[in-house]
């Protein structure tokens, strides 16, 4: 039996370093090495067992078979999720330890005075491998600090000196690129006491945006960091405006979203493969979901959009959602559903909230009838007797309707009308309560709207995702609960006058 490891970490306190080193002499392995690695390589073939990873979370351990690593085996770390109470020598890292040396140290003195000192589960398992420069696919739950981790890896990978596009955060909507560039701009500012200092500029290059203002501002001076939606960084490429030869690292957030987007597959795929090459940057992948992920992986090697020794960092909570959500669905009629949507306010009165809307069908279009949103959102503003604002955002929206929106329901309390653009990525953590007025299409639509909330580990506030569905849509409820691990409770209400 042949284990194989990554370097991971300084060397532990002698008294980890002793239990560690007792785990590992029963497994057969190097003692010295112990302390400092981590088991990677996975297969099919291999068989498990449980362990623990040198910073004290449960981990899978993979023993091969044979002498060596097989061609099909791809790298992979799985981390079970909550670190363990009851270990008396666990010694988490905080965030400045693991960025020591890599990451700027006025980028980690912001990070610090913003609140963030302690890593997370996906932080802790990724970071040593993303400021190495290994490609990585970052698969954690909503809310698990995914983005703070890839961005720490583009302030390691890029130089302040230099005025060129060296990273480049590719994100499936305006509405999440605006807020992925307004935390660079957040972490880029100059603290106290390094105003002397090289700072870097970030681009947020979206669709709908001024794009002869960026075309001045990419020949004048370019920035170090572009954020951009595929659509519009395509159109900046092919006219020869914005250069990727000096980029070195690429980040897509969001990424099975935009490979099952029938607008975005596409252009992607050109980005990964055509108007960059692995062998010049580092690219992370990054998402809540990625469904058959080991087939992913092997798409990713074989089709060339990452390095052949990329690492998947999976963190597997044992419950794939928040467990302080309540989940709840209302049997009703498709006609009562309005009603019952106004009766639920009435009684939730929610902090803030979510209505996630089915989105047009192409037949309802060309026969001229008004969006679901729009019919959700009219009932509302003449029904609703609650103190909060009620806001529509639409993938149809015109894109200075949608700023308005977004902008608006960042600084105030809200009623959010929305299809499932606003289910990926958003962080709005005043939310409380997500109501689902059409069933989404997918157990992994489903995670991703009830991952708008909850997303606040120290409220008070009793956080809730219902559903409003018909009889006939039962089983599909049952079916989302058996594939996410969570209970749905079923509420009777009083008849509903319609």
């Amino acid at each position: 039996m042949r284990l194989d490891w990554l370097n991971w970490l300084p060397s532990l306190s002698s008294p980890v370093r002793s239990r560690r080193a007792a785990m590992a002499s029963t497994c057969g392995v190097d003692t010295a090495a112990w302390s400092r690695r981590i088991l990677l390589f996975s297969s099919r073939s291999q068989k498990t067992r449980w362990g623990r990873c040198s910073l004290g979370f449960p981990c899978r351990l993979f023993s091969l078979s044979s002498g060596a690593v097989p061609s099909n085996a791809l790298p992979a770390i799985s981390c079970g999720g909550a670190r363990s109470s009851r270990d008396p020598y666990l010694e988490t890292p905080t965030l400045r330890d693991l960025c020591r040396g890599k990451v700027p140290g006025h980028i980690l003195q912001r990070a610090e005075e913003i609140g963030y000192t302690q890593p997370t589960n996906v932080q802790c398992l990724s970071l040593p491998l993303l400021l190495s420069g290994r490609d990585c696919v970052l698969h954690a739950q909503t809310g698990s600090g995914k983005t703070l981790a890839y961005l720490l890896a583009v302030f390691s990978a890029i130089d302040f000196t230099r005025s060129s596009v060296q990273a480049l955060i590719v994100v499936p909507s305006r509405e999440l690129g605006i807020q992925v560039t307004k935390v660079v701009r957040v972490l880029t500012a100059k603290p106290v006491g390094f105003e002397m200092i090289h700072t870097c500029t970030v681009m947020a290059l979206l669709d709908g945006g001024m794009l002869k203002r960026h075309k001045s501002w990419l020949k004048a001076e370019p920035p170090q960091i572009v954020v951009a939606t595929v659509g519009s960084l395509c159109q900046m490429i092919e006219k020869n405006i914005l250069k990727l030869e000096a980029m070195r690292i690429l980040v897509i957030d969001e990424v099975d979203f935009m490979f099952h987007s029938s607008k975005q597959v596409y252009p992607l795929r050109k980005l990964l493969g055509l108007y960059s090459t692995i062998d010049t940057r580092q690219t992370v992948l990054a998402s809540a979901s990625i469904p058959q992920h080991n087939r992913f992986l092997h798409d990713c090697v074989q089709q060339k959009w990452t390095k052949n020794d990329v690492v998947h960092v999976h963190v597997n909570p044992v419950e794939p959602m928040p467990s302080q959500l309540h989940h709840k669905f209302v049997i009703c009629k498709k006609k009562e559903r309005l009603f019952i949507l106004q009766y639920l306010l009435k009684c939730d009165s929610p902090k803030s909230g979510i209505i996630f809307v089915s989105e047009q069908s192409e037949k309802s279009k060309r026969l001229g009838h008004p969006p679901p949103t729009t019919l959700v959102l009219d009932f509302l503003q003449t029904s609703y007797e609650g103190d909060l604002m009620v806001f529509l955002l639409d993938d149809d929206m015109n894109i200075n309707a949608r700023a308005s929106s977004f902008s608006e329901i960042r600084e105030k309390e809200y009623l959010l009308v929305s299809t499932d653009i606003s289910s990926r990525g958003f962080d709005l953590p005043q939310t409380t309560h997500i109501y689902n007025f059409d069933l989404p299409r997918s157990a992994i639509d489903y995670l991703h709207r009830a991952g708008r909330t909850g997303r606040n580990p120290f409220s008070e506030n009793v956080c809730s995702v219902t559903s409003l569905i018909t009889q006939e849509e039962r089983f599909v409820l049952q079916r989302f609960e058996n594939e996410l691990m969570f209970n749905c409770e079923e509420m009777f209400l009083e008849p509903v006058t319609t």
